[in-house]
């Protein structure tokens, strides 16, 4: 079988020591990059959070959850690995470890798998967030009003907040608050004929206009921010197209966020990539020491040289070897359909003897 191993590597006694040391290392070394990975979880968890009002329920925090259990998990696996790795250069040692090493690759498999599922969720997240942000965004302008309900009464500040710090307006642009009525009904005066009639004009009975909030300005206008009648541009004396163009924050607030989040997942899903080839080589490494250190065991001379590999057969028969096993084992839990099964047989009612209670004949 060995003949037809995966990746066979021959060490000798002194070049089992050495790789044992080095991953000794390489898994110290692991238990560092386990807690960047918590860290990045964290990180990622806290920007999320400090614009989740203007996200959908559906969000995207499972992304910094799992980042942050995978780097407790490679915490947890990689200091028991230090030790086991440090135990194997001595194949006395080894023994006490011998159960256990193949449980522990396993792991570490499971494991480097998570952290490149969780670096390539980094980079396909885009198209779900996108979503969640033109979904929470639209409503939270619905609520940009309602300051006096509880539960919505935040999202005005929020709002305001996005729009200067990010220097946006409006979900795609500013002309959405075109579309939503987002002053109070408690600030219009209802005794104006205008205020009346624009209500009236409306089929919904809302309050539009053609005007954004304070938020929307920008700092870099030569003059007074304009936020009303921003259609018409005879009602402001002394106002041009490039004026306007510098009035108000152009970009909306969905392109902006999803460029923040964007940034910072690339660069997240960039370190956790590294992170994974190097996982990846942590694992083979101990793959190779375990399969070496077993090999020497068989032998019965530790001074002997001995083999190591990945698979110890080819990748089809590794693949076919697996499904039977697999196999075997839904065989093990099938139920028999048959309907006399826990029935007794009548040979098995013959088999238990009867007893019969003789009466006494007395003579009359």
């Amino acid at each position: 079988m060995a003949n037809m191993a995966v990746g066979k590597v021959t060490f000798t006694k002194a070049e089992r020591e050495k790789l044992a040391k080095v991953l000794w290392l390489l898994n110290w070394i692991s238990v560092v990059t386990g807690a960047i990975l918590l860290s990045l979880g964290v990180f990622l968890k806290v920007e999320i959070q400090k614009w989740q009002e203007v996200m959908s329920e559906q969000g995207i925090l499972y992304v910094p959850h799992t980042l942050i259990t995978t780097g407790l998990a490679a915490c947890c696996i990689n200091f028991l690995g230090g030790k086991i790795c440090l135990d194997c250069a001595d194949p006395n040692k080894f023994l006490r470890w011998k159960l256990v090493m193949m449980p522990y690759v396993v792991c570490t498999f499971f494991f480097t798998s998570c952290v490149l599922v969780g670096a390539l969720m980094c980079y396909s997240i885009r198209g779900q967030l996108e979503e969640s942000l033109f979904l929470g965004l639209r409503n939270a302008m619905r609520y940009y009003k309602d300051t006096d309900t509880p539960g919505r009464c935040y999202l005005k500040r929020t709002l305001d907040m996005l729009q200067i710090q990010l220097q946006c307006c409006g979900n795609a642009g500013y002309r959405d608050w075109f579309q939503i009525q987002w002053i109070s009904s408690r600030y219009l005066d209802m005794t104006s004929s205008a205020v009346v009639d624009r209500l009236r004009s409306n089929v919904e009975g809302k309050y539009l206009m053609d005007g954004v909030p304070f938020s929307c300005c920008s700092t870099f206008s030569p003059r007074p921010c304009i936020q009303q009648q921003l259609s018409n541009t005879s009602a402001h004396f002394n106002y041009n197209q490039q004026q306007q163009q510098l009035n108000l924050w152009r970009r909306g607030c969905r392109q902006a966020l999803l460029d923040h989040y964007t940034g910072i997942m690339q660069s997240i899903g960039l370190t956790v990539l590294l992170i994974w080839l190097f996982e990846l080589l942590v694992l083979t490494g101990v793959r190779y020491l375990q399969t070496a250190m077993e090999n020497v065991l068989r032998l019965g001379d530790p001074d002997l040289e001995s083999d190591g590999w990945i698979l110890e057969n080819s990748l089809a028969e590794t693949a076919r070897s697996n499904f039977n096993i697999i196999k075997n084992l839904g065989k093990c839990y099938q139920v028999d359909d048959d309907p006399n099964i826990n029935v007794p047989t009548a040979t098995a009612e013959q088999e238990v003897p009867s007893r019969r209670v003789r009466i006494p004949v007395t003579g009359q």
